[in-house]
């Protein structure tokens, strides 16, 4: 099956940081953005640059992005599900809210780490577990899945393997399965302590 990418861009965006706003970020920062706001990225780009904020990493993001830098990201976009995933990948996390540069609350990014530690522990202590694999292009893990299938039967736990194009977690309660490992997009984890990303297991699974 061929498939086409069309980028899709919100148009006729328009931000004038003050000197003000520019000072909250650090002088060297990783710059992401939505593909929708590659226009307005660009241009804000271009007006840090101008007020001494080296931009050292300039990039597109996904929801399931592993960004890994030591870098403070401003990410331009709108919504929870890019700043989510970037929360665990950097020492600070910048996002517009309002037309003005918001640092997220560090209680906020430690309120998720405690989510994921709760995933952790529930795998841990789980008999019965499902590995999630997803069907769309640029997800697609069956060999992933398959070889965590094994290494969890050789740890004396029952695993099984769920394929779908569309994961929805509402159908969980159908299973009687204790935790879930995804194999999948990461964003599909990072609020939901039932799920365990596949990166996110410990070396010795």
């Amino acid at each position: 099956m061929k498939i086409l990418c069309i980028e899709s861009k919100i148009r006729n965006l328009n931000l004038d940081f003050s000197k003000e706003e520019i000072k909250k970020l650090p002088k060297q920062i990783f710059l992401a953005y939505s593909i929708q706001y590659k226009d307005l990225a660009l241009s804000i780009k271009s007006q840090l640059e101008k007020q001494g904020i080296k931009i050292i990493k300039f990039q597109q993001v996904l929801g399931c992005s592993e960004i890994k830098t030591k870098l403070p990201i401003l990410l331009i976009g709108t919504g929870k599900f890019h700043a989510l995933n970037l929360f665990l990948q950097t020492p600070e996390l910048f996002v517009l809210k309002d037309n003005k540069i918001i640092l997220v609350p560090e209680h906020e990014i430690e309120q998720l780490k405690t989510k994921r530690k709760s995933a952790l522990i529930k795998f841990l202590n789980a008999d019965k577990i499902g590995i999630l694999v997803s069907t769309k292009s640029g997800q697609e893990n069956l060999k992933q899945a398959l070889n965590l299938k094994q290494k969890l039967k050789n740890k004396g736990k029952q695993a099984f393997i769920f394929i779908s194009d569309n994961i929805d977690t509402r159908q969980f309660e159908n299973f009687n399965i204790d935790s879930w490992i995804n194999t999948a997009c990461p964003g599909l984890a990072l609020d939901n302590t039932n799920i365990i990303n596949y990166q996110e297991l410990p070396n010795t699974v």
